[in-house]
């Protein structure tokens, strides 16, 4: 069930990709109901499940909610850490988009290989949601549901910044559309992987409060302002 729900992020992903070659004036409503939905689901379910999951303290304070938080400023950094890439790559300028994928070169100077790291790191980051997925599976159908909504919901941005950022760096289009597909496939195949183990439920509680504090930042300080 959880690789058959994560292939909703698939074809979400590629979905994003598509529009990042076809831009319209619709995809700030998109990001807009993705952003709500994501939200939704880390405060009514993700959260309160990871609090009753994980059950241990740290000085009082809930182990899930201290994973959290850092799973808030671990996407914080994550996002510094990039910082020589455009500032707000859901929003790169279109009209840049076409000049690069047809390989004429990234403008500014920008590196090719700089294009694809980032855009690996993004593959890297959907595997994760896939695991989060299969997890959230483990505790039930419900929580597993919510937990693919809010991938779902946010993969749509992650397809678009996938093509845009490889397209950006002066790779060539079929480099970028490589990317997008490796970015599709990942969730799915985190999703498979928790078939072969299952995660004891204190573990599966700090995993899923970690996960939800990265939703909380990608929906409130990358994909909600967006779509203002």
């Amino acid at each position: 069930m959880a690789v058959l729900v994560a292939l909703g992020a698939f074809l979400m992903t590629l979905a994003g990709g598509w529009t990042a070659q076809r831009v319209t004036d619709r995809r700030h409503l998109v990001l807009g109901l993705a952003g709500g939905l994501m939200l939704g689901v880390v405060g009514l379910d993700l959260l309160p499940e990871a609090l009753k999951a994980a059950g241990t303290e740290v000085f009082g304070v809930p182990a899930a909610l201290l994973l959290f938080v850092a799973g808030f400023l671990l996407a914080h950094m994550a996002e510094r850490l990039l910082a020589d890439l455009p500032r707000d790559p859901h929003s790169a300028r279109t009209e840049e988009i076409p000049a690069v994928a047809h390989g004429t070169g990234a403008p500014d100077g920008r590196v090719p290989e700089v294009g694809l790291t980032a855009a690996a790191a993004m593959v890297g980051h959907s595997a994760m949601d896939g695991v989060a997925i299969g997890a959230a599976f483990q505790v039930g159908g419900g929580m597993g549901a919510s937990v693919a909504l809010a991938v779902v919901a946010h993969d749509f941005a992650d397809g678009f910044n996938t093509y845009t950022i490889t397209s950006l760096y002066g790779n060539a289009r079929r480099k970028a559309i490589a990317m997008l597909f490796a970015d599709a496939a990942a969730p799915v195949l985190g999703a498979a992987s928790t078939l072969f183990f299952v995660l004891p439920e204190p573990l599966l509680g700090g995993y899923l409060g970690l996960f939800g504090g990265v939703l909380l930042y990608l929906a409130a300080a990358e994909i909600l302002p967006e779509a203002c």
